[in-house]
């Protein structure tokens, strides 16, 4: 949870790890990535425009980068394909994507369909090979990878504007709920299946790892 920047939760297991975040003085967490292939969480700050990338298992930062095609003005969510690397960023100043391949070089933009606001969240189904975005406290759209809208639901309980997590094996949609006490479980339709009972600002989950905290 925020509350707690010096650590990551990971939980999921018998007990809860702590991974370090490795955050600077006068950083800030703006969104947070797991790719379960590689086993690194992705870290967007602020202020400015880097990424840090930190190896969950030997608790030890991979490598810093900056993105040329991030604004260095704002933050947001951020969301990992594992086949290939492909980062999908919120951008802050449009309705759409900033796509990049995992060390920051600029793969183009991805213009998301019906939207007329900056994206909120952001997460990757890897079954679908589709992306679920999230546009308000309440409402949640799926794209193709072009930007294509597919289909829209509105979610039974409002969530926090800054984080998504997806299931593929399962096909439902985590994200913390309002206020953030818990984190709340969807499915596709938008039904809230059941509540996590941890509090967290910033979220991500992988097949083989369960759920990642900040």
């Amino acid at each position: 949870d925020s509350a707690h920047p010096a650590a990551i939760v990971d939980s999921g297991g018998l007990e809860p790890v702590d991974v370090p975040t490795f955050l600077a003085p006068g950083e800030t967490l703006t969104g947070l990535a797991y790719d379960p292939f590689t086993d690194h969480l992705f870290l967007r700050l602020a202020p400015g425009n880097l990424i840090r990338v930190v190896d969950r298992p030997a608790r030890a930062v991979k490598r810093i980068y900056p993105v040329g095609t991030l604004p260095n003005t704002g933050g947001g969510d951020l969301a990992v394909r594992p086949r290939d690397g492909r980062i999908f960023f919120t951008d802050p100043a449009g309705p759409a994507l900033i796509l990049t391949d995992r060390f920051g070089n600029s793969l183009g933009l991805i213009t998301l369909a019906t939207l007329t606001s900056p994206p909120l969240g952001v997460a990757y189904d890897s079954v679908t090979n589709r992306l679920l975005v999230l546009t308000s406290a309440q409402t949640l759209t799926t794209h193709r990878l072009d930007g294509t809208w597919i289909s829209g639901v509105r979610l039974d309980r409002p969530v926090s504007p800054h984080s998504l997590a997806f299931d593929s094996e399962t096909q439902e949609l985590y994200a913390p709920l309002t206020p953030p006490v818990a984190i709340g479980v969807f499915n596709l339709s938008g039904r809230l299946l059941r509540t996590v009972p941890t509090p967290a600002t910033f979220l991500d989950l992988g097949p083989r790892s369960l759920l990642r905290l900040f």
